[in-house]
């Protein structure tokens, strides 16, 4: 999902590093500068190798495919689960932030945060984690939020990857290490069925999904 830093990016983020105060660690710094950020519409912002990225809004089909998968899952979703979008998670053992497409997570833990808070939520807490990959930044979503994913224990990691060299292929990684790998990976390619385990129980009918 993250795009790659180009000049404007990489020196707002020198800035960003030069200006915190003497003796402030650098994550402390930037995840305070993340809370008061003014991004504009459909802009999204993630700590990443102690820099801010600044992620540009998604094209239409992006767009598709996350609401056919929100819509999937709603179908089948326990009671106390809720889907996100646009919730910032923190990885605590990296220092890194992200903002996935999707996260479901129990809806107790974001119903009693302070409604003026906009901390990000711990991502461990989080039972399902979905990424689409955008063309100039699979690679992030791949490897980077793969080893990110795994290293906190978030149970399952699914990955849309339009880009996929093989083809448009859609992957439920499960059993997470905390060497940063999944033990078990599920790989199908567009127009074939993936099954989501319990709690959700489902199948993602992935020839809905457009490239």
């Amino acid at each position: 999902m993250t795009r790659e830093n180009g000049p404007a990016t990489t020196a707002t983020n020198t800035a960003i590093l030069n200006n915190r105060p003497a003796g402030d660690r650098s994550c402390d710094y930037l995840l305070r500068t993340w809370r008061e950020l003014d991004l504009p519409e459909g802009w999204r912002a993630e700590i990443d190798e102690e820099r801010i990225v600044l992620v540009p809004p998604f094209q239409a089909h992006h767009h598709a495919i996350v609401g056919r998968v929100q819509r999937r899952l709603y179908e089948v979703l326990p009671e106390e689960l809720e889907i996100y979008q646009t919730l910032g998670v923190h990885v605590a053992p990296l220092d890194k932030l992200y903002v996935p497409d999707l996260v479901v997570m129990p809806s107790e833990l974001i119903d009693t945060v302070d409604p003026e808070s906009s901390d990000p939520m711990d991502v461990s807490e989080a039972l399902l984690i979905v990424e689409i990959t955008s063309k100039g930044n699979a690679r992030d979503d791949r490897t980077k939020k793969y080893r990110a994913y795994a290293r906190a224990g978030v149970p399952l990691y699914l990955l849309i990857d339009r880009f996929d060299t093989r083809g448009a292929m859609a992957t439920l990684f499960t059993e997470p290490n905390e060497d940063g790998t999944y033990k078990r990976s599920d790989a199908v390619p567009f127009g074939k069925p993936l099954t989501l385990p319990e709690p959700f129980g489902t199948t993602l009918l992935t020839a809905d999904f457009p490239v």
